[in-house]
């Protein structure tokens, strides 16, 4: 089989960047649509992000162990290139660091590079209204927006309300879904 050929049989590929919040231990329910709707996924978890998970089951719903550092010069790459990129839960502190051009995780690399490779990216935000309030929040949900990036409209929680119930996990394929409504396989450029 040609390499082209190759490309053309792979179902696109969905990073799902998972932040430290307390929906993250939901994720699956995002892992099974994505999967339903014709995604391969992979799970990029921010360092603080990775004790919400539970790997075992991450890496068995998807084929792929969760990411959370950087690989080494000369490793292999553990996940396809994205087709498409959403984070959820997306935390105030990510959302910030991401706005601001920080690259100090790899979940904060891969967003970074994401936007000069034009991969279609969405986040829900997962902030409580206090959190909310403070201007760079605004400013940084605004500088997403600017930069393409799709952006829920949920919005924040109560403090301390362990509401997860609400959290809109569905929602973050429909930020992605094409006019067709389905993952397009030429959602965007890959990223390095």
């Amino acid at each position: 089989m040609s390499d082209q050929a190759g490309q053309q049989a792979r179902k696109p590929f969905l990073y799902v960047v998972v932040c430290a919040a307390g929906v993250a231990r939901d994720v699956d329910r995002l892992l099974v649509a994505a999967r339903e709707a014709g995604w391969d996924v992979g799970v990029v978890a921010t360092p603080q992000g990775l004790g919400f998970l539970d790997a075992a089951a991450v890496q068995a719903r998807t084929g792929y162990p969760i990411r959370s550092g950087w690989r080494s010069p000369g490793d292999p790459r553990p996940f396809p290139d994205p087709d498409a990129i959403v984070v959820a839960p997306a935390t105030f502190n990510t959302i910030n660091k991401w706005a601001a051009g920080i690259s100090d995780t790899l979940a904060l690399g891969i967003l970074c590079e994401a936007y000069g490779a034009g991969v279609p990216t969405a986040v829900l935000p997962a902030v409580n209204s206090l959190l909310a309030q403070h201007p760079a929040y605004g400013e940084s949900l605004a500088r997403l927006r600017e930069m393409g990036v799709r952006v829920s409209a949920r919005t924040p929680h109560t403090p301390k309300s362990g509401d997860t119930a609400a959290f809109p996990w569905d929602e973050a394929l429909e930020l992605l879904a094409p006019p067709s409504g389905g993952p397009s396989s030429d959602f965007g450029r890959p990223i390095r």
